[in-house]
């Protein structure tokens, strides 16, 4: 059976390069959605702005010299190569075709819906799947949308197959994504068959056969409930190196005056320490110390060791655009509303000192440290710095993308996130840019990741994690 896709303005947004997603098929594309894409390439939203241009250019580019003829019935689509900026010259069964909605008039066979102002667009989109339905009756018709009310409607208005953009799913399940350590019940021996056991200086490294653990990457931890802990150091073809660690040193690490709480906080600082790791997620709830750890890391990476010149501070925040410009003052003046948690945890840090508030002037200066927007970071390259970024959960896998590739020489990223708090109606667990950056970077050998679970803040903020 023939599959036809109608797709709306939000995938599109979402994903620039959803057409390939479905290249085996025929894509259609509303006359409306490009009519949206066009309204949307000039807003002062810089990311949703460039994604619709990009995603014009490659309907451009698919188009080429096609005739109107031709274009209404499908023209081949061109598989994207590795940069996704281009089009190589293999083609596919696909096509794609704009359906010019328009021309679209009522019949009473089928159950168009009305123009009703305030839903116009919407309306003519799912009409366009509506006429390709009582048009095509041996074809398959989706209509493929993120909006979670669009899709109601359309199955209410007689629509038989309507879908959610999947393509940049990463995981069928949240709970799947690697925490950076696994945890046996009981003894982690019990579960080894054969182990062979070397000591290099100070250091024991047990040697386990790869094939009896495959989902242990470079840089995990190992623990179990006799207080073992082992992190792995090297993977080979046929074995897996594990670095056994005292858990009484582990737990007695500092950072700028802080220490460990917990084992996963412990952990963190192990992996924050870690000179081979380039980039580091942590992730995990509300008042678990994720802001802290990285903060008091970086204090002490830049004052004491001087490893970094400065510390770059960046959070997602998505009315960000429309409301900066309005807020008087430099661009860290206009950011301080949304990152007065470092603001709050430089006072964990400095709030004992005689004279608090000059304590906390004095680093932040001596430090170094910048507070920046994210969508003033595209097209910049930071080098000798050290990047936090703070509720990362909120960004699209394309746009962490973008921040992570603006990491320098000689820097190192931290990006922190919590699934349960996003708000980005077009974002779920699933489909975050930190899930995808968590599942893409995990076997990465200069990455690292760690979900701190522990609720540290007070125990009223524990309960609230847990029963509210």
């Amino acid at each position: 059976m023939e599959k036809i896709y109608v797709l709306d303005t939000n995938v599109l947004l979402h994903d620039p390069l959803a057409i390939y997603a479905f290249a085996e098929h025929k894509v259609v594309i509303p006359m409306t959605v490009l009519e949206e894409l066009d309204v949307i390439k000039d807003r002062r939203d810089k990311d949703v702005s460039r994604e619709a241009r990009l995603a014009i250019n490659i309907i451009d580019k698919m188009v080429g010299d096609a005739s109107p003829k031709e274009l209404q019935s499908g023209v081949p689509i061109k598989q994207a190569n590795h940069a996704g900026d281009d089009v190589s010259d293999k083609t596919t069964e696909g096509s794609l075709a704009v359906f010019p909605d328009q021309k679209i008039t009522h019949t009473d066979n089928v159950p168009f819906l009305n123009g009703n102002h305030d839903h116009a667009n919407d309306n003519r989109i799912i009409n366009v799947a509506l006429s390709l339905q009582a048009t095509n009756p041996r074809a398959a018709v989706c209509l493929v949308t993120k909006d979670i009310n669009m899709r109601i409607k359309a199955k209410g208005s007689g629509l038989e197959r309507v879908e959610d953009y999947r393509k940049d799913k990463v995981l069928d399940d949240v709970d799947l994504m690697s925490k950076g350590y696994i945890q046996f019940p009981n003894s982690f021996w019990s579960t080894v068959n054969n182990v062979r056991t070397e000591s290099h200086g100070l250091h024991t490294i047990h040697l386990i056969e790869k094939s009896s653990m495959p989902t242990l990457y470079l840089n995990m931890f190992i623990i179990d409930d006799e207080d073992f802990v082992g992190f792995v150091v090297n993977i080979d073809k046929d074995f897996l190196y594990i670095l056994d660690i005292n858990k009484q040193s582990i737990m007695h690490q500092s950072f700028w005056g802080i220490k460990p709480r917990n084992l996963e906080q412990a952990m963190a600082f192990y992996l924050l320490r870690h000179d081979n790791s380039d980039l580091m997620i942590m992730t995990g709830p509300a008042g678990s110390g994720k802001t802290l750890l990285a903060l008091a890391y970086g204090l002490q990476v830049t004052m004491e060791e001087k490893r970094f010149n400065k510390i770059i501070v960046a959070r997602s925040t998505p009315p960000m655009a429309e409301d900066i410009g309005f807020l008087p003052g430099t661009e860290e003046e206009k950011m301080a509303p949304w990152l007065a948690a470092f603001d709050d945890n430089l006072e964990i840090l400095h709030g004992a000192d005689e004279h608090a508030f000059s304590s906390i002037d004095y680093v932040k200066q001596k430090a170094n440290i910048q507070f920046k927007s994210l969508n003033f970071m595209r097209g910049r390259s930071f080098n000798n710095a050290l990047i936090i970024i703070d509720e990362a959960q909120g960004l699209t896998q394309f746009q962490l993308k973008s921040i992570v590739t603006r990491v320098g020489s000689n820097s190192k990223i931290i990006v922190l996130g919590n699934l349960a708090q996003i708000d980005n109606k077009y974002i779920n667990p699933l489909t975050s840019g930190l899930t995808y950056l968590v599942e893409k970077c995990k076997s990465f050998k200069y990455a690292s990741v760690m979900h701190v679970n522990g609720i540290e803040r007070s125990r009223l903020a524990e309960f609230a994690e847990e029963n509210l």
